[in-house]
């Protein structure tokens, strides 16, 4: 990289002394040429950040922003009352006893 910084430097420098150009447009397209340099150089940093991160299971604080306010609206959802009446199942009512099978035991005390 330090090789393109300089061969442009050249460049512009002989362009300079040759007259193509003021020394006002080749400092404009030094800057312009930097400035697109740290925008390339950036945006590879920031691929390179976001692989590592993904890579060892990190979340963004956006997405974990995001998945906060699913999960609040999904609680909230669960909360409200539902609008369409429950159905209740039937009650059903136990059974008489029948008075045969029922103990005795008051006869056992008795006998005593």
């Amino acid at each position: 990289m330090s090789n393109d910084i300089f061969s442009t430097l050249r460049v512009y420098l002989s362009k300079l002394t040759e007259g193509e150009h003021t020394p006002a447009e080749v400092l404009a397209s030094v800057n312009a040429w930097l400035r697109e340099s740290g925008e390339s150089i950036k945006a590879k940093i920031e691929e390179e950040v976001e692989r590592a991160v993904a890579k060892r299971g990190f979340v963004k604080q956006a997405d974990f922003d995001q998945l906060k306010r699913e999960v609040a609206a999904l609680s909230a959802a669960k909360a409200e009352p539902r609008k369409s009446p429950v159905k209740k199942a039937p009650v059903k009512k136990a059974a008489a006893a029948k008075p045969g099978t029922a103990k005795k035991s008051t006869a056992k005390g008795a006998k005593k």
